[in-house]
């Protein structure tokens, strides 16, 4: 029978849609569901900010009255203007290993996008550079993490006989922790304190409460973040609310400012040890017992592994050693919480001088993921 797409618009379509990917996978040992919580808000266009400036529709595809696919169609207006484009996303496409189900999904989104004037077909991708993004083309045998996508290997071939050629590619890095601080980093770190009079900022429970260190935090991100692939700037309510979310789980020790003589912000590093684990416990609920594994994880008994949620580094202080900087103070921090690896988030291939941070460590690069793109229209079709 053929393929049968359907818009999501219910709330119960809607918790098809999230537990599509649970259920696809709930016998994978590698992939890692979402917080089902985190989803809804995600999805919600009233609760989730970046509605301020995209739009989305999301789809189920069923074939002989079974669901077997899904899909996210999505509009960033923000990106579209910051990088002079018409594309539309397609993000959180899952489906079973047929070909007519990936090629429906796909061009649903396609038609979507071309009545609304797009040109071009990009993904996966989110709503924003916050969400998982980049479907995973090498690694399949690795524990993804809470930030990115996990996927069958079905899934490249299926994109490349549908038509769909690379975008761009990110890569990810498990690194071991060292037994004792790399000299580099300390002979860097000593190097660079002196020679542009910057220091280490260590944060107190009272000062994320009741300073502006949080907001200048994601200014900074904003602001290093802003010449990388697709990126479009959070917007204040964005920035909130991540505030909101992050702030009160995270451990400060795992957090590191530099800062100038003037006190501002030049750098910072987030991290926070890996709830992989926890998640797939919990298969993705809180309630009534999924608390319990991420209270284990955050504060009772620590996994190996440590997630580097993120690194910024303000545009004037990169290639300063500014990095060497926050693993300086970061490194004996992880040593004495035990941790023995940590995985980076996906790291754009292109961007060599991020992936130099590393070097000093013994390292392996494991996991790599694509978006992939699509000429739907041109310019002249939409006059």
């Amino acid at each position: 029978m053929a393929v049968t797409i359907q818009k999501v618009a219910s709330k119960s379509d809607l918790r098809k849609f999230i537990r599509f990917n649970y259920e696809l996978y709930k016998h994978n040992d590698y992939s890692v569901p979402d917080l089902y919580i985190d989803m809804v808000r995600v999805f919600d266009r009233k609760k989730n900010p970046a509605f301020e400036f995209c739009e989305a529709d999301y789809f189920l595809a069923y074939k002989d009255g079974r669901l077997v696919g899904r899909v996210a169609a999505i509009l960033n207006h923000r990106a579209n203007e910051t990088w002079h484009t018409k594309t539309v996303r397609f993000g959180w496409i899952d489906f079973i290993d047929d070909l007519e189900v990936s090629a429906a999904l796909i061009q649903t989104v396609t038609e979507w996008g071309l009545q609304r004037g797009m040109t071009t077909l990009v993904g996966p991708m989110g709503f924003t550079d916050m969400d998982a993004e980049g479907m995973l083309i090498e690694g399949f045998e690795e524990l993804s993490t809470m930030a990115t996508i996990y996927n069958y290997p079905y899934y490249l071939k299926h994109m490349e006989r549908i038509g769909l050629e690379k975008e761009i590619d990110w890569v990810e890095y498990k690194l071991m922790m060292p037994d004792v601080l790399p000299e580099k980093y300390k002979r860097v770190s000593e190097i660079v304190m002196k020679r542009y009079n910057l220091k280490i900022k260590k944060l107190t429970r009272s000062e994320v409460r009741h300073t502006d260190y949080p907001q200048r935090i994601f200014d900074l991100i904003n602001e290093a973040y802003a010449p990388l692939y697709g990126y479009s700037r959070m917007t204040q309510r964005q920035i909130d609310q991540y505030v909101k979310e992050w702030f009160p789980v995270i451990d400060l020790r795992m957090v590191t400012l530099v800062e100038n003589t003037e006190g501002d912000i030049v750098g910072v590093g987030i991290s926070m040890p890996s709830m992989s684990e926890a998640l797939q416990k919990s298969k993705g609920r809180l309630f009534p017992f999924g608390w319990y594994y991420f209270a284990k994880a955050l504060f009772l008994k620590r996994p190996k592994m440590l997630d580097l949620l993120l690194v910024a580094v303000k545009p004037e202080y990169q290639n300063k050693g500014v990095n060497a900087l926050l693993f300086y103070d970061l490194i004996p921090i992880f040593q004495k919480m035990g941790f023995e690896y940590g995985e980076t988030n996906p790291e754009l291939e292109s961007n060599e001088r991020v992936q130099a941070q590393w070097q000093h460590l013994d390292m392996r690069q494991h996991k790599r993921r694509r978006a992939f793109r699509k000429t739907i229209a041109t310019d002249k079709d939409n006059s």
